[in-house]
């Protein structure tokens, strides 16, 4: 069993807890679930912004603790500073040390789209999702069926949310491509076994149609790296553990930022 096997058997777990303990409904009730959601296209594209998707992760089950020192609230608000396009919170807490709590928090200090980086297999955690303030939910390929990514995308859009699918290659780009998806983003980190390469993203570029942002992930840690990116197509740019790792991430990312700009 790899250790996506692993966390998905989890989070099965935890989504029939959550069912029992709070339903739709009373999610329906939330005061942040009637609130329009940022459109991430919209701030991809802006000319304003530099297509970053700052992500804000305590630990992973690669590394272990990353960061556990450094506020959310703090963190984000240095992230939005910096011009990102968007902002991602980890919400599993099982194995990133993430929580709900934190997609609150993160919605209070920011005025750009915000998504839940979460492994979503069940329509619940889209309602969980949008009751907690994301404008983004995840959908990754690896672990569901293109039925499943269907039903999970077209309620995600049906709800506001805009809709970013992750793929690892041809197979899972090719059998999970469809009109309710919003983005398409190249899993740099293989997630059976995290190793690292940026080959994923130049090798799929060409095959995902220019109707979707197309967003790479993981193992972006220069600006040089976006600029090869950018350069085969590439709009946006999901970059966690460069910021995270370091005392500071807020001024970590006005460092690269400011490289970026200065190569551009």
């Amino acid at each position: 069993m790899t250790i996506l096997d692993t966390i998905i058997a989890k989070k099965r777990q935890e989504v029939e807890q959550a069912k029992a303990t709070l339903s739709i409904t009373d999610l329906e009730r939330k005061p942040l679930f009637s609130r329009a959601c940022f459109s991430l296209r919209e701030f991809v594209l802006s000319p304003g912004k530099n297509g970053i998707i700052a992500e804000y992760k305590r630990a992973s089950p690669s590394k272990g603790i990353i960061n556990d020192r450094s506020p959310v609230e703090e963190v984000v608000a240095g992230y939005q500073a910096a011009h990102v396009s968007a902002v991602s919170v980890l919400t599993d807490s099982e194995f990133f040390s993430g929580s709900l709590n934190d997609l609150t928090a993160a919605r209070d200090a920011l005025l750009i789209p915000l998504l839940r980086k979460e492994f979503i297999i069940d329509e619940y955690q889209l309602f969980e999702a949008k009751a907690h303030g994301a404008d983004v939910i995840l959908l990754i390929a690896a672990v569901l069926r293109p039925s499943e990514i269907k039903s999970l995308s077209e309620t995600a859009q049906s709800l506001g949310l805009s809709v970013l699918l992750e793929v690892h290659g041809h197979d899972e780009l090719d059998r999970s491509i469809m009109d309710s998806v919003d983005a398409i983003g190249v899993n740099n980190r293989n997630l059976k076994d995290f190793t690292v390469s940026l080959e994923h993203s130049l090798g799929l570029a060409d095959s995902i149609p220019d109707r979707f942002i197309k967003v790479s992930e993981s193992g972006i840690s220069n600006a040089a790296t976006i600029k090869r990116l950018r350069q085969a197509g590439f709009q946006a740019f999901l970059i966690g553990e460069n910021f995270m790792k370091t005392g500071d991430p807020a001024q970590a990312i006005q460092h690269f930022v400011a490289s970026l700009q200065s190569s551009d």
